[in-house]
This record gives C-alpha cells, structure tokens and sequence, in this order.
C-alpha cells in the first residue's frame, strides 16, 4: 500500500519560516555579521602587504618597511581570529534557539497529528525528520552555515581587493567565472533529486527498522524474521546506493572547480605578465592580485562544495518545516457541549484497503452508564469498532455521536475531553509516579491523584516504592510491571472523568498473576461510566451489562452474559472454550 508522507515545504514556506525564527534573535545575528565583515576585511590585509614588500625589495627600499608590514599581516591575524570567534559565537547564540524554536513547533505539531494521518505516513517518516533532519540541520549551524558566511565574505571582500589593486587584474579573475557557473550548473540539476530521494530512502529505511523492532515477537511467533532482515537489508541497500551516487557526482563536480581555478589563475598572471612589461603595473601589484586570486580558492571551492551539505541541510529543512507549518491544532476555550454519555455508532463501515471491509454496516447503542463488552475471534474487527468509538478513527461510512453531537462536529479537544481510550499499549513516561497520572489533568491535587490510585488498587504499591508518588519511574528510574503501568493508564482515565471510556484489552498485560486485580480495577474506572470494553478475557464479558458477539466484521450475536450462553450460539462455543 502506498503511504502518504507528512508534507515538505516549499523553498519559499521554509525561507519565510527561517526568517520569522531567526527575527527573535536579531540582535546575535547582527553581531555576528559585523564580526564576520571584520574577518573579511583583516584577510584583505596580507596579499596587499606581500604585494608591496616584493615591491620594497625590488626597489632596494629601507628593511624597516618589511618589518611593519611583517607587523601589520600578524596583527591583522590576530584580529581575524577575534573576529572568527565572535561571528562563530553568535552566529550559534542566534541560529541554536531559533533551531530549538523550530524543533519545538514541529514536535507541538507532530504530537497533535492525528493518529490516521500519522500511520497513513508512517511513524519512520516523522522518526526521520525528528532524528535525522534535526541533525543534520544542527550539524549546518555549527559547521556548515559558519563556513558559507565566511566564505561568501572573503569572496566578495577579496574580489574588491582585486579590483581595487587593478581593473583590469579584477577583469581577468572575474573571467573565471562562467567556468564556475557552468560547473554549478551542471551539478545543482543532478544533485537537488538525489538529496530528495535520499532523504524519503532514510525515511522508509527507518520505517521498516521501527516495524521490525515493534514487531519482533510476532516475527519471530510467524518465523517471519528473515523476511523483514531482507526488507531492512533491500531498505538499506537502496539508502546506500543513493548516497554513493551523490559522492560520485561530488567527485566529478570537484574537478570542474579545479579546473576553473587553473583558468582564473591563468588570466590573473597571463595579463599581470602584459602589464608589467608594458610598466602599466608593479610585479607587487600583480604578485598580491595572484594572491588574492588563490586566496579565493579555498572560499569559492567551499562555497561549491558545501552545496552537497547546504542542499542536504535545506531538504532537511524543508522536510522540519512541512511539519512545522501543518495547522496548529487550536483548543477551544468553551466548555464541552456533551452531557451524557450515550453513545451510538450508526451504519459503521471501514476499510483499511479499498475493497476489503474491516467492519461491515455496524450499529451499535451504548447507554449513558451502561457497560457493554466486545467479543469475538480474532480479525473480527472489534479493535477497528473501538477506534472508531472513541474517534481515533475515521470511518469509511457511517457516523458516531457521543451525548447527541456527532464526533466530527465536535472540537478535537472536546472529543479527548469526552472519550478516553485506554489500549494495552500503554507508555510509562520518565518521571515522577505523580507526573504520570496528573498527565490527565495537570492542577490535580495529591489527595485527587491518590484516590485515583486507590480506585485502580495502585496506592499500595505506590506508597511501598522508596519516595512514594515523588518516586521516578520509567527508563530512567524504578521499573514497572506491566500490570503497574496498566493501573498509572487506569489511573489517567479516574482523573480525567470523561463520559466514555473505551478499552481495547487494556488488562491483557497483566499475566496470569495479576489478572483478576488488574480487571477489578478496570471494572471500578468504568463503573458509572458508559464503557466500551474490548474483551480478551471472557471473564469480563460475564461482569458487563451486555454482550456483543461481532464475527467477520459484523455484529451476530447481542445480549448477557447468561443470555447468549442459554441461547448456545457463537458466544456459548467461546465460552465453552475458554472455561475449559
């Protein structure tokens, strides 16, 4: 299935963006352009010098004139190294907050996408901005963008000196030019593509390593490992083979620039040697108008050559800046409309690939308070049903109200406000015990986060561990059970009341052991509370207040527990099978 990447912005959206960023920090940069002309100017100093100490010693002049300009060229190094470390500085002190201030709206962006738009593009295309292109755009701040300032300086600067030493030395260096622009434009068509293609093969390189690592337990259950070891390795393969290209192009690119300086150089001396026999000019002057010429070597070959990174930082850019400039998701300030929590699902219809139906024409009432338990075989299409329910999917056909309003004509915050999903795919965040359940609501108090826990029967555990609700837990800190971090979920949706909780085998990590006290507290958040639970254990469609039997997408069976047992359907064979 071909996937829809997150959008790249155009070279115009990222130039304006990068110029909005980098205005809250004018006063850095400013400083930092004053040092780099600084620099600019102090590198003027040295060829003049040269120039007129040949000039000296040609004329048999006084040694003492060698000396101060022996002088003048340390001074003026001392001053451009000053100078180099100034523009470095505050070129840093503008462009890092203003990458921070970049990274930050794209992470604001990414982590309210929609979760249908962010698996439609796949979690390895945002990996990629979020890892590679920040890279890769930090890299170009601290090492790239001081080399192209510096050397768009010293071009500019040391072409002026030329001139000023002679017009028509400066004609003749200038003539080198259209060798470089022809190399230029030679290699900017070819290169452009391949940074673009490289960057999408990153994407998807990551792509398929996500997959791999998430799913290595059912890979290895399929004996499927080898097959995604050769989707890594074709994945891979592909990145690499782009890359060599763009290095071979670099290369060839790399001897048009050498020729190009072997033609400067060539005019700059071959009308300098006119000159000097015609006495139009000294040898100094043509001596520090050759210096000049190859002073521009390094500068004008730097500016060509980090094309490759300034191309590669700018689709990273782009790429940062396509998320960066996706609709900001906008909270509304009015309170939530929905008041109960009825629930009805009405002609449900999904597919995931065009033609091949998730679910098929479900309707489904749920009412205000009631608990209604899911069940059925695998690939029966409950998880689809509950995605649906609590408005993490869109589906193909049919609509879902919550309190009277349809979910689509609510504000998104007033859809998270109303409905919680809870999934066993839960995430214990670095930090405190309390951080991690006042997620749902930040002002709650200890007390409140406390009597969550004692609704899901964590408070025990959580008073036992060595700081209480101040213990750190997660990576960084003291680890969790699975069942554990199941009850922090269960203890985000207590104090975040909304009037649906949908759970999609929310309890199925808890393992034998802690089953039944892990169902038990799942059956106290949604006690009360309308609920919709996707049952993997049987056990708690026998507590529900009503049972729903879906099979191939569609709803077949509908009643209790004890009902649908009596009636000896699909249910009773589940039920037989389980309590065995």
């Amino acid at each position: 299935m071909t996937r829809t990447l997150l959008p790249i912005a155009s070279r115009r959206e990222t130039t304006r963006l990068t110029a909005m960023l980098l205005r809250a920090h004018g006063r850095p940069l400013a400083v930092s352009a004053a040092a780099f002309a600084v620099v600019g100017l102090a590198g003027l100093v040295a060829p003049w010098v040269l120039g007129q100490i040949v000039d000296t010693v040609i004329e048999g002049r006084e040694s003492s004139d060698v000396l101060r300009g022996a002088l003048l060229i340390g001074g003026a190094a001392v001053v451009a190294g000053i100078g180099t470390a100034v523009s470095v500085t505050y070129l840093a002190r503008a462009g890092e907050p203003a990458l921070a201030d970049l990274r930050e709206r794209a992470l604001d962006r990414a982590v309210h996408l929609d979760s249908a738009r962010l698996e439609e593009a796949g979690a390895g295309d945002l990996l990629s901005r979020m890892g590679d292109d920040v890279r890769s755009v930090a890299t170009s701040l601290t090492q790239i963008l001081p080399l192209l300032i510096g050397s768009l300086v010293a071009v500019v600067f040391t072409a002026g000196g030329l001139f000023a030493l002679d017009w028509r030395l400066g004609l003749a260096g200038l003539a080198s030019a259209p060798f470089y622009a022809l190399g230029l434009r030679w290699y900017l068509p070819r290169s452009g593509p391949y940074y673009r293609r490289e960057r999408i093969a990153q994407g998807e390189r990551a792509e398929v390593l996500v997959g791999g690592v998430q799913g290595a337990a059912t890979l290895r259950a399929l004996s499927r490992e080898q097959a995604q070891i050769d989707r890594i390795t074709h994945h891979s393969r592909h990145a690499m083979t782009i890359t060599l290209d763009v290095f071979d192009l670099l290369l060839r690119f790399g001897a048009r620039t050498n020729r190009s300086e072997l033609i400067g150089l060539l005019l700059v001396l071959g009308t300098g040697f006119l000159l000097v026999r015609d006495d139009l000019t000294t040898v100094g002057a043509v001596t520090a108008a050759a210096l000049y010429f190859h002073r521009l070597f390094n500068p004008i070959g730097a500016l060509l050559m980090i094309f490759d990174d300034v191309q590669s930082a700018g689709a990273s850019l782009a790429r940062l800046a396509g998320v960066a400039l996706l609709e900001p998701v906008v909270t509304a300030d009015a309170p939530s409309p929905v008041r109960t929590g009825a629930l009805e699902l009405s002609a449900i219809s999904h597919e995931y690939v065009v033609g091949q139906r998730v679910l098929s024409e479900v309707t489904l009432r749920v009412l205000d308070g009631e608990r209604v338990a899911l069940v059925g075989a695998t690939g029966a299409g409950k998880s689809t049903l509950g995605a649906v329910a609590a408005g993490l999917l869109r589906p193909t056909r049919g609509r879902v109200t919550v309190g009277g309003f349809p979910l689509e004509a609510l504000e998104p915050s007033h859809v998270r406000s109303a409905i919680a999903l809870v999934t066993q795919d839960v995430h214990v965040f670095s930090g405190t015990v309390r951080e991690n359940v006042d997620l749902a609501r930040a002002d709650a108090s200890d007390d409140e986060v406390r009597e969550a826990l004692s609704v899901v029967r964590a408070l025990p555990w959580v008073e036992a561990l060595p700081e209480g609700l101040d213990t750190v837990v997660g990576d960084h800190g003291h680890l969790l059970a699975p069942s554990q971090a199941q009850q922090l979920a269960l203890a985000r949706v207590v104090l975040h009341d909304p009037r649906v909780a949908v759970f999609d085998e929310a309890t199925a990590e808890a393992g034998s052991s802690g089953a039944r006290e892990l169902e038990e507290a799942a059956i106290a958040v949604t006690r009360g509370r309308t609920s919709l639970v996707v049952a993997h254990r049987l056990t708690q469609a026998q507590t529900a207040d009503r049972v729903i039997v879906m099979h191939e997408g569609r709803v077949v069976e509908e009643g209790t527990h004890d009902e649908l047992v009596a009636a000896g359907g699909r249910y009773a064979d589940l039920w037989s099978a389980w309590s065995t």
